[in-house]
């Protein structure tokens, strides 16, 4: 059923930090990352591994994806797959490029995290002419005239609707102008904004005092330098901005910047999204007030389950959606991740 596939590792290995884990990346012969604790001993590991399955990241620099990795290098090991990550870093054309040379592999599986909604959509079709099944992780495809064997991510929209919960608790009573750093070109980002701004509108329908204002939806990128330019400059543009909601901690956390250097902690609060180390570090320390946070951990091993199914010709749910947790500091000052990290 499978094929088998050696990988000869050219190059040292080095860690990145992840939640309290460690990730090892090597290069293969197309300067792809193989990521995963247990890829250190490939050589070893690629004796028992049946299977290839290709993973293009959305970013590598988000610990969020490298945990996605990791975990999808663990249960694909369960299971007799070896995992090649390459980093899109953002880039839909390096993505594309990306998924051709895992046709040309011949992989068994390709995983992605669409770094543009529609615009990945044409090397995913010949993903599908070349009979290769591709897999969505946390953020979806809407390109018309593919095949996605199956996604698995997010409950984006509910994870949006508790952010919303989290600005009108802290902003209260005296409401006020709010901006939204959001990332357009990912359907999850577009969603959690959507939640977001149903919860606010519901909220100035049924209040007098206290309305809340999205005065400026601006491009943060996902990134943190974005976000810290695209939060100083809406600062300048609307000064009594009273919160911000940012799609995901690094964006948040440029934000943060931004406003501290604006000399406006006091006044300003953020509500960010995915729960991240960096981000509950923040909430603990008081420049984050909440997030909605994520399980990436479950959508690797989600995606392997899901493959396993469709190599077997079993019926599997296409979609599967996770609920989000609002974290707040209370749930900081508890959190072994944090204490396991002093």
């Amino acid at each position: 059923m499978f094929k088998t596939t050696w990988l000869s590792l050219l190059l040292a290995i080095f860690v990145l930090g992840c939640s309290s884990e460690e990730s090892s990346v090597i290069q293969d012969d197309n300067n792809n990352s193989v990521t995963g604790v247990d890829q250190v001993n490939d050589d070893q590991n690629s004796d028992s591994a049946d299977g290839k399955i290709g993973y293009s990241a959305m970013s590598l620099k988000n610990p969020f994806f490298v945990i996605i990795s990791d975990s999808l290098t663990e249960a694909g090991a369960a299971h007799g797959f070896s995992v090649v990550t390459t980093d899109a870093d953002s880039d839909v054309n390096k993505q594309a490029n990306q998924i051709e040379d895992f046709i040309s592999q011949g992989v068994d599986a390709i995983v992605i995290n669409p770094t543009d909604k529609e615009a990945i959509g044409p090397a995913i079709k010949k993903a599908n002419e070349a009979g290769i099944p591709v897999f969505t992780c946390d953020l979806q495809c809407v390109a018309e005239g593919i095949e996605i064997a199956g996604h698995i991510g997010t409950d984006n929209f509910q994870g949006g609707e508790l952010a919303g919960n989290a600005m009108v608790e802290v902003l209260g009573d005296e409401g006020g102008e709010v901006l939204v750093l959001d990332f357009k070109q990912a359907n999850s980002c577009v969603l959690r904004v959507d939640g977001f701004k149903k919860v606010i509108d519901a909220h100035n329908e049924s209040t007098q005092t206290g309305k809340i204002t999205v005065v400026s939806e601006i491009n943060g990128g996902g990134d943190q330098d974005i976000g810290y330019k695209a939060a100083a400059d809406s600062l300048k543009a609307h000064p009594n901005i009273r919160g911000i909601f940012a799609i995901n901690d690094p964006s948040a956390l440029g934000a943060w910047q931004a406003v501290k250097e604006a000399d406006r902690l006091d006044v300003i609060q953020i509500v960010g999204f995915d729960g991240e180390l960096a981000g509950k570090q923040a909430i603990l320390d008081g420049k984050i007030y909440a997030d909605p946070i994520q399980f990436p951990k479950q959508m690797g091993q989600g995606i392997v389950e899901k493959l396993v199914a469709y190599q077997a010709g079993e019926s599997y749910e296409k979609t599967t959606l996770i609920p989000t947790a609002l974290y707040k500091k209370e749930d900081a000052e508890k959190d072994p991740e944090l204490q396991a990290a002093e």
